[in-house]
């Protein structure tokens, strides 16, 4: 007999005759011989109906009394269907989320779970009840026994950490659509389903926009190496497996505030190879990445930094023993991206630098902090390390540093993190090998920010990432820029990055008034932007996936204003108004598209 958590949202309860289906469901899963847990969200739009009304009456609705309205929802549910199952002759108890036991922060609207007491459910699951409870909620730990909620996608993060802290053999997720597809079907109807997807590369979909499962709930999963499927509400189809890795080991006291660090790594095999000043226009980066996919060189991190008049830079790592093969492509092909009239100038000039290393740091528990890249900015300015490259990914940073700091970068940042020994971090295990690109997403709600002409020395970049931190703000890409101009004596970059569009702004104002005490120079905002990315893990080590998704968007003329890497996904940053095309056109390039239309059901 196998304990079960399954979570149903808002759309596959939302009228009384899918809450009876529900019913269905469950009682045949409990006639299987199985125990079960079911959480779900309240009916249909119920949610943001009483946000309309709190917005009716107070412009800025107090925190706390949003969460006592808000807990309601889930309520209204857990009753009915509880009720639905005793109809059924099934033996049902809804439950709150603070009688289930849900202990999180203090925080209204945005709680995290620090512990489930599981003693009053086991009892109810041991006298043959299915327990029926409120998603999205729980109970302050600081003895006021405060209602708080756990923010967006939060019945997605109570079922899984329930999942946890059960120890259920796995975690149902049902939903409106079929599965985890490769996009977003809504602008790609023939969006294939898979049939499995790694932990990893769920965290990097979910994080892009993937509305399927919210990346706190795969962190979970990620964490205590629990399964999850993801299933449609109105069939009987297998739906989509989520991997993970092997246990951990964890504790489920502080369940989400557990070290947001799990590795650090060093890796010393690295050089660089940089085009400094090629064309602004579409077609540069897919040529010059088709000649590096066709002559074999595999290629680890890849940016390319904000334009500056018609020119931008781009640079990539390699493996030391391919750099002379890398430097003969990037030699033969830099001529071409001159200008005809004048071929002899600095443009598509070509840059090597051979003696860097790469810090990384990894762990699920990065997602939603924005103090974790901060911290090892400034884990590493503390050390008098510089930063050359960065790359940021949903459970990965990395930085490029000069070889002979990659010693004492490791060390600094193993004790800042409280990282005892660096073993391989371990990746889900498939039975199958994994295609190089499983999905693509489209991110429309980032903003980029740009600041001119920053100090290159240590600790600018705890600086500038520490600010945004302190008033949580999430970043996203980061780039800088290769080219560095002395002003006043002083060695300078430009440093780019995104971050929510909501936050923009604020985040300009923010740097605004600290550029002349940091000697920096114009913050810039552009949130005419759209971020298109792939992600797959089985892309490490198959030259020709970057050049493949470069390749789509030149051929439709879609410019590429900026490129960042992960080992696991390349995101580029196109016009807004060509980032579904670009979406479109790259799904279609990786042969992504399945024979069935999908039709999210309204």
């Amino acid at each position: 007999m196998a304990l079960i958590v399954q979570k149903f949202g808002g759309t596959s309860v939302g009228s009384v005759e899918r809450i009876q289906a529900v019913a269905q469901r469950v009682y045949k899963t409990v006639q299987a011989g199985n125990s079960l847990v079911v959480v779900v969200s309240a009916m249909g739009k119920t949610t943001d109906g009483l946000v309309k009304l709190a917005n009716e009456i107070s412009r800025n609705p107090n925190r706390r009394e949003m969460d006592m309205l808000l807990s309601t929802g889930e309520q209204v549910t857990i009753a009915l269907l509880s009720m639905a199952l005793q109809e059924l002759g099934q033996p049902a108890i809804s439950m709150t989320g603070a009688q289930v036991g849900i202990v999180t922060e203090a925080e209204h609207t945005r709680a995290r779970i620090l512990h489930i007491e599981t003693e009053r459910l086991q009892r109810h699951l041991e006298e043959g009840k299915v327990v029926v409870v409120a998603g999205f909620q729980g109970i302050s730990s600081n003895g006021e026994l405060e209602i708080t909620t756990l923010g967006r996608g939060g019945s997605d993060t109570s079922a899984v950490a329930l999942a946890a802290a059960l120890q259920a053999n796995f975690c149902e997720i049902y939903t409106d659509v079929p599965g985890i597809l490769t996009t977003d079907p809504r602008l790609v109807p023939e969006a294939q389903l898979m049939a499995e997807i790694t932990c990893n590369e769920m965290l990097e979909l979910a994080s892009l926009g993937a509305k399927v499962l919210h990346p706190r709930a795969v962190e979970i999963a990620r964490n205590y190496s629990m399964p999850l499927v993801v299933k449609s509400s109105w069939t009987d189809d297998p739906g989509t497996w989520v991997t993970t890795p092997k246990p951990q080991g964890r504790s489920l006291v502080n369940l989400e505030l557990a070290r947001p660090v799990d590795e650090v790594e060093l890796d010393t095999d690295q050089a660089k190879v940089a085009l400094l000043r090629v064309p602004d226009k579409p077609g540069v980066a897919a040529k010059l990445f088709g000649e590096i996919a066709r002559q074999q060189v595999d290629v680890d991190l890849i940016i390319q930094s904000i334009h500056e008049g018609n020119s931008n830079d781009i640079a990539f790592t390699v493996t030391t023993p391919i750099l002379k093969r890398a430097e003969a492509v990037a030699a033969a092909i830099a001529p071409s991206l001159r200008s005809p009239t004048n071929p002899k100038s600095d443009e598509a000039e070509v840059m090597l630098e051979q003696n860097i290393a790469k810090v990384s740091i990894a762990g699920a528990g990065m997602i939603g902090r924005p103090g974790v890249a901060a911290k090892m900015f400034a884990t590493l300015a503390e050390a008098g390390v510089n930063i050359q490259m960065i790359s940021t990914s949903e459970v990965k940073v990395s930085c490029v540093v000069d070889a002979l700091d990659g010693d004492r970068a490791i060390t600094a940042l193993r004790k800042a993190f409280e990282i005892a020994t660096s073993s391989p971090v371990p990746n889900p295990q498939s039975p199958v090998p994994n295609p190089p690109v499983r999905g693509v997403a489209l991110d429309l709600n980032q903003a980029r920010l740009a600041i001119r002409q920053v100090p290159d020395r240590p600790g600018m970049a705890a600086q500038l990432f520490g600010i945004l931190a302190k008033h949580n703000i999430s970043v996203d890409m980061i780039i800088q820029s290769q080219r560095c101009r002395i002003v006043d004596g002083v060695p300078r970059r430009d440093i780019a990055f995104t971050v929510p569009r909501i936050d923009g702004e604020t985040a300009q104002q923010l740097l605004t008034q600290v550029a002349g005490q940091l000697g920096w120079g114009d913050v810039v905002l552009d949130s005419a932007i759209a971020k298109v990315s792939i992600v797959g893990a089985g892309m490490v080590g198959q030259p020709g996936v970057a050049a493949k998704m470069f390749d789509a968007l030149a051929k439709h003329q879609i410019n590429i204003q900026m490129i960042a890497t992960s080992e696991i996904k390349i995101s580029c940053v196109v016009s807004q108004e060509q980032g579904v095309q670009a979406l479109q056109v790259i799904h279609s390039a990786f042969e992504l598209a399945g024979s069935e239309k999908f039709v999210v059901p309204a």
